[in-house]
């Protein structure tokens, strides 16, 4: 098959191979998918590049944990339904794998694999998986969100959407923080009904401005520590924080009193390390909007062909993208 990979760690044009490489065999419990479409996620980026903050140490490394496709072989013990079926995957390089979704086929966890309706395009379908997954867990872990206001921070970026997205579609009114006129708008298409620009505007003032100083019920956070100076201020009393990350500052001084005083739950996670009850509500929970929304906006930011891998990593790292960059075969 044609793949993708890289043997050590670094700048994508010095490190990214395309050529050949053994065709992957369904084991007991996984399924085999003939991949359409692969999504370049920032955390793929900084694997490759050697700056995540987990490694995986492997001699050879096909990145891309996301993707899309046709169940083409299933192992032992697997339901023979899946077989022939368009599907939608996650977690193809992560978990102690190696091989991920920058190539023609993939073998894996059948549990890794959810039905992709027909209305989706196998490119939207790439754009799903951890971004999507992530953004489910943030907004739902602590309840129903129906009839509450809640922040997302980022609300433009490719989780971000994705929550803003999902809850509108659960009922919730959806505030975002935004960097620019042009992502608030972006925002918008989601189902965000107001854009706080977090560059020009006092973020605790205008979410009490646009809540009537009650606050949000949940904030869904990209940036706990870049966050932290306004997020004890917006949230409710008795509201959760659901953060997803902390680029800017791993390690962030907790004003503890301040969420003690308003009972303001903090829930920091990261995909890969929820359990199976967790990941399979989120994944069947995506699908349930996917087939509730089947013409909500799933974007796709820019397409390259699997010999331009270089340009599609590249472009992830300029910061330039809106959604998800996909890698076709």
């Amino acid at each position: 098959m044609r793949a993708a990979w890289y043997n050590k760690t670094g700048v994508a044009a010095a490190v990214l191979t395309v050529g050949e490489m053994p065709t992957p065999e369904a084991a007991p419990g996984e399924v085999r998918v003939r991949l359409a479409a692969s999504g370049v996620n920032p955390a793929d980026v900084k694997l490759r590049a050697g700056l995540s903050s987990y490694g995986y140490d492997f001699p050879q490394v096909i990145p891309n944990s996301d993707g899309a496709g046709v169940v083409d072989q299933i192992g032992r013990d697997v339901d023979a339904s899946l077989l022939g079926r368009r599907v939608w995957l996650f977690n193809g390089q992560r978990l102690g794998r190696a091989f991920g979704t920058a190539a023609e086929f993939i073998a894996l966890d059948a549990n890794l694999v959810t039905p992709l309706p027909d209305a989706v395009s196998f490119a939207e379908g790439a754009t799903l998986g951890i971004p999507a997954m992530t953004a489910h867990h943030a907004v739902f872990a602590d309840g129903p969100v129906a009839g509450k206001t809640i922040l997302v921070s980022g609300g433009a970026g490719a989780v971000g959407f994705y929550a803003v997205s999902l809850a509108a579609w659960a009922g919730a009114r959806v505030i975002v923080t935004v960097s620019s006129d042009e992502k608030a708008e972006f925002a918008r298409q989601g189902g965000a009904v107001a854009a706080i620009n977090y560059r020009r505007e006092n973020v605790a003032e205008r979410v009490a401005e646009l809540t009537d100083g009650a606050g949000v019920a949940r904030l869904v956070s990209v940036d706990f520590g870049g966050d932290l100076p306004w997020l004890p201020d917006v949230v409710a009393a008795n509201g959760s924080v659901a953060a997803y990350a902390s680029d800017g500052d791993l390690t962030p001084a907790i004003p503890f009193r301040r969420f003690m005083a308003r009972n303001i739950m903090i829930r920091p996670f990261i995909l890969n390390g929820l359990g199976r009850a967790a990941l399979d509500a989120a994944r069947f929970g995506v699908l349930s909007w996917l087939m509730a929304q089947p013409t909500a906006l799933r974007p796709v930011a820019k397409k390259f062909s699997l010999q331009n891998i270089v340009a599609a990593h590249e472009f992830v790292e300029s910061g330039q993208k809106r959604g998800t960059v996909v890698v076709t075969p």
